[in-house]
């Protein structure tokens, strides 16, 4: 690809979406070793050119949904910082109230409808939210984010079916990070066929692609939508990403030796970021650089300024909100 081809304010946007969620995820990691954050979570570094490049073709309206690893998602979606730092401190006024935490954040405002740990469990509430759409007249899609452990779920396999037969506005993105828990795709499903192969047969228009190119993947998605504006139904994509950090936590785990030796140096060598930055750097200027990743820093560090300051929720008898602490 040559800089002639390439639309230097949509490159800067997306990898501006990019370092964001780099840098908010590592200031999770390094945060949570304080033991102040008492919910599971599941960073998303090293996958963030899905979440950037996916989102940056959806309206507010449009209804995304997520899984366990939902950071990126909601952060892409036009989801609000602070509320989200609160939340994972268990604060009253995250943007879950207090009570989700990192795997069940909402917030309908962004249009990001929900999160959950149950893999695929959000798959046919947004097939669901899809359906509503269809038979209101909606003109928003549905999409839900998923990793390839998730197309082990029969759930899944039902939602495509039903979001085909009724030609519904979803679109299905699958994470292909080759790994559920500490378990490699090899030892879970057949090599004799694809995730994408399964998806097409269930005759879904479907899709593949670089997962950790934010170009192809802003590209890919675009066309999707297109599709499914003309009302020709569900888009499939599968798109190849890799974690960097283990499954649930902050810290690296290469040593435990489920990988292959070698598979996460290499897959670091494609870091999104680091692919978006150097093709920028042929045309902007340093100053780009350090200025953005300055005004992040001080937007993040701003966020955990007020969420340790911030209100826990309180419960009546019943269980219910009662006030802020």
């Amino acid at each position: 690809m040559t800089m002639d081809s390439i639309d230097i304010k949509t490159l800067a946007n997306l990898y501006s979406e990019m370092l964001r969620i780099r840098l908010i995820e590592e200031a999770i990691a390094d945060e949570y070793t304080k033991q102040e954050m008492r919910c599971p979570t599941h960073l998303c570094i090293g996958q963030e050119a899905i979440a950037a490049g996916v989102c940056n073709n959806l309206h507010i309206k449009d209804k995304v949904f997520s899984g366990h690893r939902a950071h990126g998602h909601y952060l892409a979606k036009g989801g609000d910082l602070n509320a989200f730092i609160a939340e994972l401190y268990g604060c009253a006024n995250g943007c879950s109230r207090g009570y989700g935490g990192s795997m069940h954040i909402t917030d309908l405002d962004a249009g990001f409808v929900g999160s959950t740990p149950i893999v695929g469990g959000t798959i046919p509430l947004a097939a669901g939210s899809a359906w509503r759409s269809k038979l209101l007249g909606d003109d928003d899609i549905s999409v839900v984010f998923f990793g390839d452990g998730c197309f082990e779920e029969g759930v899944l396999h039902e939602s495509l079916t039903f979001a085909k037969l009724h030609q519904l506005p979803i679109l299905f993105v699958c994470e292909n990070n080759l790994y559920s828990v500490y378990t490699q795709l090899k030892e879970r499903q057949s090599d004799s066929r694809s995730i994408a192969q399964i998806a097409s047969a269930h005759g879904i228009k479907t899709l593949t692609g670089d997962g950790n190119d934010v170009l192809m993947v802003d590209n890919i998605t675009k066309n999707s939508i297109e599709h499914i504006k003309k009302n020709n139904g569900p888009v499939f994509l599968e798109l190849f990403t890799y974690r960097w950090l283990e499954h649930c936590g902050p810290y690296d785990d290469d040593e435990l030796k489920y990988r292959p030796e070698g598979e996460l140096n290499s897959w670091k060598e494609k870091c999104p970021v680091n692919k978006a930055s150097l093709l920028l750097k042929e045309t902007l200027s340093l100053d780009f650089f350090k200025q953005l990743e300055l005004e992040i820093k001080s937007e993040i560090k701003q966020a955990f300024e007020l969420a340790k300051q911030c209100p826990k929720p309180v419960l009546n008898q019943q269980g219910e909100l009662a006030h802020y602490a």
